[in-house]
């Protein structure tokens, strides 16, 4: 095991949409990721602006980004622009981006508020912890953040 697994790391989680950006905060030594807060995105600038804010806040070591795909696999319109999203994180933030499929995150995210485990308000930030939870789940423990 080298000296660096097992770090604990702070991470952040989105859920791109065009309307608003679900935002989720984790830890690796934990493996917990909890919803955060939903974004608007209302201009290029007024989100960065929020997201710059968020990340100054939680210091994260690394971005995840939930990547949108039909059921299929195959990728769509909204693929390309989560791509976008997360390629503009990292080079706005020098952080490392993962794009984790996000499936279905936010039919799963409906279903936990619906169950009385969350607040209809927050349904993207509870869409960004489930993916978040997902890449959580399939680290490694020997997994090394850089």
């Amino acid at each position: 095991m080298s000296q660096s697994a097992g770090r604990e790391a702070t991470l952040l989680a989105f859920d791109y949409g065009v309307k608003r950006i679900g935002v989720a905060v984790g830890n690796s030594l934990t493996r917990r990721a909890q919803p955060l807060v939903v974004v608007q995105n209302r201009s290029k600038d007024y989100r960065f602006e929020a997201l710059g804010k968020l990340i100054a806040e939680w210091k994260p070591d690394a971005l995840i980004v939930g990547l949108p795909m039909h059921p299929d696999g195959t990728p769509h319109e909204r693929t390309q622009l989560a791509k976008r999203f997360g390629n503009q994180l990292n080079g706005r933030f020098n952080l490392p981006v993962t794009w984790v499929d996000e499936r279905y995150s936010s039919v799963e995210a409906e279903a936990e508020i619906r169950a009385g485990n969350g607040r209809a308000d927050m349904l993207d930030a509870q869409a960004a912890s489930i993916i978040l939870q997902q890449y959580l789940d399939e680290l490694s423990d020997d997994h090394e953040f850089h």
